[in-house]
C-alpha cells in the first residue's frame, strides 16, 4: 500500500509555525516554494548579475523573516515577498548609481548601437533602464497589475503603464534586425 503525499500546508501556516515556534522546516519550505521565482524576478531587474541576485534573495530573506510579525496577509505571501526582493533589489542599484527615478528615464531611450549582432531576449531586458525593466518584469513576466507595481515601486499606475509602454518599445528597437546599409533597422513590405 503506498501512502499519497499530503498537499503542502499553506504559506500562512508555515509563516505562523516560524513565528510562534521558529520552526526551521517551516522557513525551509517557504524558502523551498517561493526562491526560485524570487530569484528569477530579481534577476532580471538587475540586470543579469547571477552574484548580485543571490545577494538581493539572500538579504530578501532576512528581511522577510524581521518583518513576518508585521505582515498583515492583505495580500499573497509571494506578493509580499516580491515587494521586499524589489526594494532590495533597487537599493542595490541605487547604491551602484544604475537606478534611477522612474521620471527622469529620457524618453524615448534608446538601446546602444548594436554593430550588427544579434542579441537575446534576457540580454535585451538586461540592456533597458531599470525602471523600465523592473516594471517590464513585474507586468509581463510574474503578472502584476499596474495597482500592485504602483504600490510596490512608489509610483502612479499611470506611471508603471507609461514604462511599460515605453520598455516594449525599446525591447523591439533593441532586438530588431538591421539592414547593412546605415545600420538601420528595414519595414516589411
Amino acid at each position: 500500500m503506498s501512502t499519497a503525499l499530503a498537499p503542502p500546508a499553506a504559506d500562512r501556516a508555515l509563516a505562523e509555525a516560524l513565528l510562534l515556534e521558529g520552526d526551521e522546516r517551516a522557513f525551509r519550505e517557504l524558502y523551498r516554494r517561493h526562491t526560485p521565482r524570487l530569484f528569477q524576478l530579481v534577476l532580471r531587474v538587475v540586470g543579469g548579475s547571477e552574484h548580485d541576485a543571490e545577494d538581493v534573495v539572500q538579504e530578501t530573506w532576512i528581511r522577510a523573516t524581521q518583518k513576518l510579525e508585521g505582515f498583515r496577509w492583505e495580500a499573497s505571501f509571494s506578493t509580499w515577498l516580491t515587494g521586499i526582493g524589489l526594494n532590495v533589489a533597487r537599493g542595490l542599484l541605487r547604491r551602484r548609481g544604475r537606478w534611477t527615478d522612474m521620471e527622469d528615464v529620457p524618453e524615448p531611450w534608446r538601446p546602444p548601437e548594436k554593430h550588427g549582432e544579434r542579441i537575446d531576449l534576457e540580454r535585451a531586458i538586461a540592456l533597458l533602464p531599470a525602471g523600465y525593466r523592473a516594471v517590464l518584469v513585474l507586468h509581463d513576466v510574474e503578472g502584476f497589475k499596474h495597482e500592485e507595481i504602483g504600490e510596490m515601486l512608489g509610483i502612479a499606475p499611470g506611471t508603471s503603464k507609461s514604462q511599460l509602454f515605453h520598455a516594449r518599445k525599446s525591447l523591439r528597437l533593441a532586438l530588431e534586425p538591421e539592414t547593412k546599409e546605415k545600420g538601420r533597422t528595414h519595414e516589411p513590405a
